[in-house]
């Protein structure tokens, strides 16, 4: 295996491990053994977005270093994540802040990731800009505009 870098092409700089995300049925059914199994508090806040079509809700660490916890909840059968959480769901995506989403989506591209959903607001954050890509090793991304 080659771990050297690709000729010409040099990773963004500035990238952080913003949360990791978990499709699961319910929150409500998940969140309270979820928090726990993860040594994580929950302030209760669920949010609904209508064009991702799913219900998230996000969990801190002790360590405020840590990347938050994200639950998934399918809104409905249109739900991307609906044929995900039917086959159990479970550990989903990785989202790392950017500092230039198009700049990054265009080294995504460069190192053979295909972008699955171009940037699109997301209410989760405040209406920062999200997308998303799938590596060459079937690895899920969500990117966040910082």
């Amino acid at each position: 295996m080659n771990s050297e870098p690709l000729e010409g092409v040099h990773a963004p700089e500035h990238l952080k491990l913003h949360h990791i995300g978990f499709v699961v049925f319910s929150i409500q059914e998940s969140v309270e053994g979820f928090a726990r199994s993860v040594d994580a508090t929950w302030d209760g806040n669920v949010v609904f977005d209508a064009i991702q079509k799913v219900r998230v809700t996000f969990f801190k660490g002790r360590n405020p270093t840590d990347p938050l916890i994200e639950l998934v909840e399918p809104s409905g059968p249109a739900s991307p994540v609906a044929s995900f959480v039917e086959r159990g769901g479970g550990l989903h995506h990785l989202c790392y802040e950017v500092p230039d989403l198009e700049a990054h989506l265009n080294f995504c591209k460069s190192v053979g990731a295909k972008i699955i959903c171009p940037p699109v607001p997301a209410v989760a954050f405040g209406g920062r800009r999200i997308a998303w890509a799938v590596t060459r090793n079937r690895l899920l991304m969500e990117f966040l505009e910082r």
